[in-house]
């Protein structure tokens, strides 16, 4: 039986397979494959880039109508507090810059946009989500309740190989009474330390992170992650990061951390 389907859902299922394609480090393009991956970004945010899984055999009925674009965590919402948002639009004012003539262009920073799965960066994406490992929720964007966990923005600075991440702590990430759990602190360090690793290297996995807890961190106060590139050596990627309050007066934390470059085909393969 041949099953012709709507000209809509046709365009959806080939947004898929291109997002297929992409995660396997290809990209097809009027019937052909080339090695080249486009990723479409909003103007202002800066798209992670996504290697490859070897192969991907699957038969799906997605629900219609689709949802295009996935929910960006990394946008304010209303349980942000007064020095969240400042430091949010500090950096995010300097994502765009306009010129004497009254044009538009880049600035220094790029926001990187911030899902629940990181399948939703390839293109094809959410509808990716839905048939592999559908239940999967990223640790750190995992908590319904706004507010309550993680919440936090990243900026990076490619000029100066930098990175900034402005992080609220919850009330869910209590480890002594008030204060933020230490493996908490240890998440945070880890996520933004690998996207910088990333931005720099492409995908990489942790291979080693050293942490010095200077003083704790009081639920529900914003602190600042600022990670700078030490050194790559081949495969490895090298990098700082210091945990401070919003001003830089006080250190809270500070770390080092190793990451090794990897392809999809590591992850399969174990």
């Amino acid at each position: 039986m041949k099953v012709i389907l709507p000209a809509k859902t046709r365009g959806g299922v080939q947004q898929m397979a291109r997002g297929l394609c992409q995660i396997m480090g290809r990209e097809i393009s009027k019937g052909n494959v080339n090695t080249n991956i486009r990723q479409m970004t909003p103007r202002g945010t800066l798209q992670l880039p996504w290697s490859s899984i070897n192969s991907v055999r699957t038969i799906a009925v997605l629900p219609w109508p689709f949802s295009f674009q996935p929910r960006d965590f990394s946008l304010p919402n209303s349980s942000w507090g007064s020095d969240m948002r400042r430091l949010y639009e500090h950096y995010n004012s300097q994502c765009e810059v306009e010129t004497d003539d009254g044009e538009k262009k880049w600035g220094v920073w790029r926001r990187l946009p911030s899902y629940n799965r990181s399948l939703k960066y390839a293109t094809g994406g959410v509808y990716l989500s839905k048939i592999i490992q559908s239940k999967a929720r990223l640790f750190t964007r995992n908590i319904r309740e706004q507010g309550a966990g993680f919440e936090y923005v990243v900026f990076v600075n490619k000029q100066e190989q930098k990175c900034v991440c402005v992080f609220q702590a919850g009330h869910l990430l209590e480890g002594p009474p008030g204060h933020v759990h230490g493996g908490a602190i240890a998440t945070m360090i880890d996520t933004v330390t690998g996207t910088h690793a990333t931005y720099l290297s492409g995908p990489v996995m942790t291979a080693n992170l050293n942490i010095n807890y200077r003083s704790p961190i009081s639920l529900g106060s914003t602190v600042l992650l600022t990670c700078s590139l030490d050194k790559k050596e081949g495969r490895k990627t090298f990098v700082s990061c210091q945990v401070t309050n919003t001003d830089s007066s006080k250190l809270h934390t500070e770390a080092t951390g190793l990451f090794l470059s990897i392809t999809m085909g590591h992850l399969l393969g174990g």
